[in-house]
């Protein structure tokens, strides 16, 4: 063992046995913020001997945001890792969806996957976030270069191996502030008796292998409204999901439940609005993605 890591570390041997089923002999990206999550990531892949690079993304939200990038890129030296800085720009808008679209597109490289350190306590709060969006879902440990090795850990392991460590997390400010949707719930689950984040975390790890499933077995993403209307309710939303995803257009409950009325009950219905500036019709029996009018 690397003489750096230290001995008796409970917490920081509960990230590395959760990383170890995701080593690869090649390079993988990390996404790195400086917090506890990302930093315990970066250390436990390190420790156990994975190749990486730390893609660092400065989303320039906040006062100061520079120096937190340059003070991440530090520790990731001290750690072991090559680390490169990544501005990017935020539109307006919905703050917290932007902000993550811009990040996973700095921290994306063909062929190369990307590890990004969301724990089992971001997978029970993503549940809730879905369900309130109508569409209840979880996390899955791998979606296509996207790698979630701790998924089976929480953020309180995350935290211990980074004091075991003697590493100083960046805080967030914005993780403390109710403005954002994320950050109410987490204070509502703090709230209630017991630890709701394990049930919810199972539901949510339950929903995402049935939603895979169901993928699957939809089939590829297709424009053909015949086609579309031919299959179950609940294939056919998923490949009109997938057609949407596969042109860079996020899905929404709205928006899927539009387009699949072009598909099985088309009475000339006029275009759906999809999102910046888009919009889709139905042309000549197939969806047509395009600009709006």
């Amino acid at each position: 063992m690397d003489p750096f890591w230290p001995r008796r570390s409970p917490h920081f041997l509960a990230c590395r046995r959760a990383v170890r089923p995701f080593l690869i002999p090649g390079p993988v990206t990390i996404g790195l913020s400086g917090g506890a999550d990302s930093l315990a990531l970066l250390a436990a892949a390190r420790a156990e001997g994975q190749e990486v690079q730390a893609v660092i993304v400065d989303h320039q939200l906040q006062a100061g945001s520079a120096e937190v990038a340059a003070r991440a890129a530090a520790q990731a030296a001290h750690l072991g890792a090559p680390a490169t800085i990544t501005r990017v720009d935020v539109p307006a808008g919905n703050l917290e969806a932007a902000a993550r679209e811009a990040r996973y597109r700095a921290l994306c490289a063909p062929g190369r996957p990307v590890w990004v350190a969301h724990t089992r306590d971001d997978q029970a709060e993503t549940l809730l976030l879905q369900a309130l969006r109508g569409n209840p879902g979880g996390m899955a440990p791998r979606s296509g270069d996207i790698v979630r090795p701790f998924l089976s850990i929480r953020r309180h392991d995350t935290e211990q191996a980074c004091a075991e460590l003697g590493l100083e997390p960046w805080h967030d400010p914005h993780n403390e502030d109710a403005d954002f949707q994320r950050v109410a719930l987490r204070r509502v689950l703090r709230g209630l008796h017991g630890d709701p984040v394990e049930p919810l975390a199972q539901t949510a790890e339950r929903i995402a292998a049935d939603n895979a499933l169901l993928t699957e077995l939809a089939g590829p993403p297709t424009d053909d409204c015949a086609e579309l209307a031919a299959q179950p309710g609940p294939l056919r939303r998923r490949r009109i999901a997938a057609w949407l995803i596969e042109r860079g257009v996020g899905p929404t409950r709205a928006s899927i439940s539009m387009i699949e009325d072009m598909c099985t009950t088309w009475h000339g219905q006029g275009a759906v609005r999809v999102g910046r500036g888009l919009e889709v019709r139905r042309v000549g029996g197939r969806l047509a993605l395009s600009e709006e009018a």
